[in-house]
């Protein structure tokens, strides 16, 4: 592998190393500032766990990092995880248990600015309601979840001594679940944006079991993470755990079972299967903050009691880095971006091209939209998505199918099926029907992704996408995975699943 690539990489290790030394606080920081469990029991525990997370069940908030903004470049990668890094380490270095979801959306936000893509708005919003939802839903939980507790070891009457080994016990394995949670949901935050541009190729080890080229990149990244635990995470740990407010231990495992109920919530891909399966409403998978989560149930716990051991001044500096973390993310990367390319010459983003061409404009009549107003730009070829944007505006057209839609229909990629990278598609994530049904398209070109999903599915019924129902959506969020992946195959870049 280049060595470039790899020196590249270092930003999102740095990105897990500080996630690890400001989120480990918020899965053991109670334990800890309990004296409950030693700082070396909780590191090792903590470590372990947040690996199997990240490995076994990563991938899922991950795509919904990649909906916000799809870094395309290697350089932009580094400088967006590196952005949201160096604003963790501050952050961390003054004690605050900050946000590292906040940090690398804003990141991904300022890469969008520089390199004129789209902010997707829907996406955004999913994800900043999430930012308002997690620690009200971490309060919920917590305070019904003591009541229960305390009523039911009112009921046990153990001993002093027993309760005590229990609880120590619980708190261990209650950190368990949640480094878990923290690694499953987390992880993408650390290596999110290095999912499209990704120098891993996937390979089976010793024909049990699989890892993707996503999966080695989540590992590391665990790995990093998993150091930042054992280096640094002590003091983040002593002010959640003892700063906000004074808390017994049986508390301090109710608050570590709330955030880890949250975290695995937004992080379970199984979950939304179930939940689709069944009819019912699904949670989105996206990366929420496990600082938030916790000091919501710690919170949520003060208030209970009345509020008055509720360090407030703490609190009010916490949610003031919570505000503040995005912002700085941003600017900080869209400067660094701006240096990155004119002083070091380094691409930073790979432009992504969009035409109303003239299968484009059939496709949009057929939809039933009125195109007469886009005629004035027909066939024109803009640069970037804000431009594309911006051209659109200015005709005045504001029919369907939407302006996410549009650009999706307009954006260019030029996709030849060559056979010779017949043999390498990955024949064990997709079915042999897909495979048979990309490999009938030998030498066609495609301008448009849309047109090659299209000649896919007329090939074969497993390229189909079904209707968008709540129980359908799981099935075509993977079909879509799918068909990004053979987009990118057959655009001419690397194997990156």
């Amino acid at each position: 592998m280049d060595l470039t690539v790899l020196f590249f990489l270092t930003s999102g290790l740095l990105l897990g190393w500080s996630l690890g030394a400001n989120d480990a606080a918020n899965i053991f920081g109670t334990a800890v500032g309990t004296r409950m469990v030693r700082f070396a029991t909780a590191a090792l525990v903590c470590s372990v766990f947040v690996v199997l997370g990240a490995v076994v069940s990563g991938a899922g908030a991950a795509h919904t990092l990649g909906a916000l903004g799809s870094i395309n470049a290697l350089a932009g990668s580094f400088m967006a995880a590196l952005s949201a890094a160096g604003t963790v380490y501050v952050m961390t270095k003054w004690g605050l248990p900050v946000s590292t979801s906040q940090a690398i959306v804003g990141a991904i936000i300022g890469w969008n600015l520089f390199s004129g893509s789209v902010t997707d708005s829907q996406t955004l919003l999913k994800i900043v309601a999430t930012w308002v939802a997690c620690p009200v839903l971490a309060a919920l939980i917590a305070v019904p979840l003591l009541k229960v507790t305390a009523f039911a070891l009112r009921l046990a009457k153990l001993h002093l001594l027993k309760l005590d080994a229990y609880t120590r016990l619980a708190l261990i394995l209650a950190g368990a679940f949640g480094a878990y949670s923290l690694g499953a949901n987390n992880i993408a935050n650390v290596m999110g944006v290095f999912v499209d541009v990704s120098p891993f190729k996937g390979f089976s080890v010793a024909g049990f079991f699989r890892l993707s080229s996503v999966q080695q990149l989540f590992l590391i990244g665990a790995i990093a993470i998993a150091v930042g635990v054992f280096t640094y995470s002590k003091r983040v740990m002593v002010t959640v755990g003892a700063g906000i407010l004074p808390m017994s231990p049986v508390a301090a495992w109710v608050v570590v079972i709330a955030h880890s109920i949250v975290l695995f919530l937004f992080a379970s891909q199984g979950l939304e299967h179930m939940l689709a399966s069944a009819g019912l409403p699904t949670i989105p998978l996206v990366p929420v903050s496990s600082s938030q989560a916790v000091v919501g149930a710690v919170v949520g716990l003060g208030l209970m009691r009345g509020g008055g051991d509720v360090d407030w001044k703490l609190v009010g500096n916490i949610a003031g880095g919570w505000v503040t973390t995005p912002l700085i993310s941003g600017v900080v990367c869209f400067i660094a971006l701006f240096f990155l390319q004119n002083v070091f010459g380094q691409k930073v983003y790979r432009e992504v091209h969009y035409s109303l061409s003239a299968p484009v404009l059939t496709e949009l009549a057929a939809q039933g939209a009125e195109v007469t107003a886009l005629a004035s730009i027909k066939e024109r070829e803009f640069r970037s998505a804000q431009e594309f944007k911006k051209a659109v505006e200015q005709t005045g057209y504001s029919g369907p199918p939407g302006e996410q839609a549009l650009r999706d229909l307009a954006q260019l990629s030029h996709m030849y099926i060559d056979p010779e990278k017949f043999s390498s598609l990955d024949r064990k994530w997709l079915s042999s029907g897909q495979i048979s049904a990309v490999e009938r398209l030998e030498g066609r070109e495609f301008a448009h992704p849309w047109q090659l999903a299209r000649a896919l599915a007329a090939n074969s019924s497993e390229w189909s996408r079904k209707d968008n129902s709540t129980v359908n959506k799981y099935y075509n969020a993977r079909l879509e995975r799918k068909l990004e992946y053979v987009y990118r195959k057959f655009a001419g870049y690397s194997d990156r699943r």
